[in-house]
């Protein structure tokens, strides 16, 4: 297929487009390089896929109404996955606009890039965040998120909720994927293992929100990838027995869906580090810290849905994939 990603610099992205490329797919990647994190990184990761002959690059912000726009109608790709966006919880307290840009303006970018395009499928990414308040463990996708406590993750679900009026209105099928804490190698400098990682080498302290007291459901990057291109292949239709009496926020009478990509599987920080901690051969310094604004204590997500529609389900252990992170940042690094 000839396929539309933005965020091909990203670490999500990036991983995608490699897996794509590799089972013969045709790739279109939108990326700006921004500096959020430290640029040199998002170019190795592009270099990566740069050298395959079937991606071609668009460098740009996908808020750009006429770059996007020109793009879909010069390759005219017969789907699309949006992972281009301002991530971060800690970072939307400081600059709310880059979320508003990024996240709702350049989404809606791609959304109207795929009305006018005849676009087979969107499928793009929402986060964990959205469930914001909730602590009914596991978080299933048939629950209402009315409650989040970041701006990040209210630019999310206001994702998932432009995606249903698209559906809806111009019957484009969209899926939407909550990732689960995302970990990995090429991963984000700002994530806690990045930076763990580069402190407790350095011999500094890290910082432990929450006392160590959270539980995430840490999900190998190649999981997330997998799950990706499970439901990219498996395009959204309508949910026949959809009740508007007692609506169902994961289905639709429009094609629509909505999937949560978690290990399934929480763990406590105290035991990420302590994994951290022996693949590295080097004991942390701790500076506890209380809950930060935006964060969640515990996340734990519910995938009966991903099993149910594409037979899969992410079981990568941390102690495999930290492993797999602390070899690939030691190459990377030269350490």
């Amino acid at each position: 297929m000839k396929l539309l990603v933005t965020g091909t610099a990203g670490f999500i992205g990036s991983t995608l487009a490699l897996r794509l490329l590799k089972r013969g797919d045709t790739v279109i990647g939108i990326d700006n390089v921004n500096d959020y994190y430290d640029p040199t990184l998002k170019e190795a990761r592009l270099a990566r896929v740069k050298a395959n002959k079937n991606f071609t690059e668009v460098r740009g912000d996908i808020e750009n109404k006429e770059l996007v726009a020109e793009t879909f109608k010069k390759h005219k790709p017969q789907r699309v996955v949006n992972l281009a966006a301002q991530a971060g919880v800690r970072y939307s307290l400081e600059n709310p606009y880059a979320y508003i840009d990024a996240n709702v303006l350049g989404y809606l970018n791609i959304l109207e890039g795929c009305r006018y395009n005849d676009v087979e499928h969107l499928v793009y990414a929402s986060t964990s965040s959205v469930y914001g308040s909730h602590t009914n463990m596991p978080f299933s996708v048939h629950e209402s998120v009315d409650h989040p406590v970041s701006l990040y993750a209210a630019t999310k679900k206001s994702n998932e909720l432009m995606a249903h009026t698209y559906s809806h209105l111009f019957k484009i099928p969209t899926t939407g994927l909550r990732f689960f804490t995302v970990y990995g190698p090429w991963g984000r400098p700002d994530m806690a293992l990045f930076l763990f990682t580069k402190s407790i080498l350095a011999g500094e302290p890290i910082n432990v929100f929450n006392h160590g007291k959270h539980k995430r459901d840490f999900t190998y990057v190649d999981d997330i990838v997998e799950g990706v291109i499970r439901t990219l292949d498996n395009v959204a239709t309508g949910n026949p027995d959809w009740d508007s009496d007692k609506p169902d926020p994961a289905t639709s009478a429009a094609p629509f869906r909505v999937y949560n990509i978690g290990n399934n599987k929480p763990v406590d920080l105290e035991h990420y580090i302590h994994v951290l901690e022996e693949c590295l051969g080097k004991k942390a310094q701790k500076n506890l810290l209380p809950l930060q604004a935006g964060d969640v204590p515990d996340t734990y997500a519910d995938v009966s849905d991903l099993i149910r529609d594409v037979d899969y389900k992410p079981d990568t252990s941390v102690e495999d994939g930290i492993a797999n992170f602390v070899n690939w940042y030691k190459d990377y690094y030269k350490i």
